[in-house]
């Protein structure tokens, strides 16, 4: 069994489509969402604590997770597996300053979009699948 991490799918809903929120990985560059190793606590605090350190993102994780994905992890020059699990986040708004700010690039796309940009096959599928629930709830709203 791998290690465990918790990551944030940062959302908006706007009239017309649902945007996410993706950031750079800082060794490759690679687009993709917030993640960390469990922290004290409740996974959601983890998945909330590492939206905001990376892309300054103020908000509470409200349910449950909506997937979960493997990814590799760097520990040392080992590759260790990790079961990551992703826990929806809607966001509002984003402070203007971070800790991580400068150390990673941050862009809000439409969910189709960000899904095609996302290195890991799984986590593209979570996105999507996330995406047309959410846009079955608010027709049906």
């Amino acid at each position: 069994m791998g290690n465990k991490q918790f990551a944030a799918l940062p959302f908006q809903l706007g009239k017309a489509e649902l945007s996410v929120l993706l950031i750079t990985t800082r060794r490759k560059g690679r687009w993709s969402i917030s993640k960390g190793s469990p922290k004290p606590g409740e996974p959601q605090r983890t998945a909330e604590t590492e939206a905001f350190e990376e892309a300054g993102l103020l908000r509470k994780v409200r349910g449950k997770a909506i997937g979960t994905y493997w990814r590799n992890n760097r520990k040392g020059k080992r590759k260790i597996a990790c079961d990551v699990r992703l826990f929806p986040l809607k966001v509002r708004a984003q402070k203007r300053r971070w800790p991580e700010r400068g150390q990673r690039e941050v862009i809000w796309l439409p969910a189709k979009q960000a899904s095609a940009l996302v290195y890991k096959p799984a986590l593209t599928r979570l996105i999507v699948r996330f995406a047309r629930r959410k846009r079955r709830k608010s027709r049906n709203a």
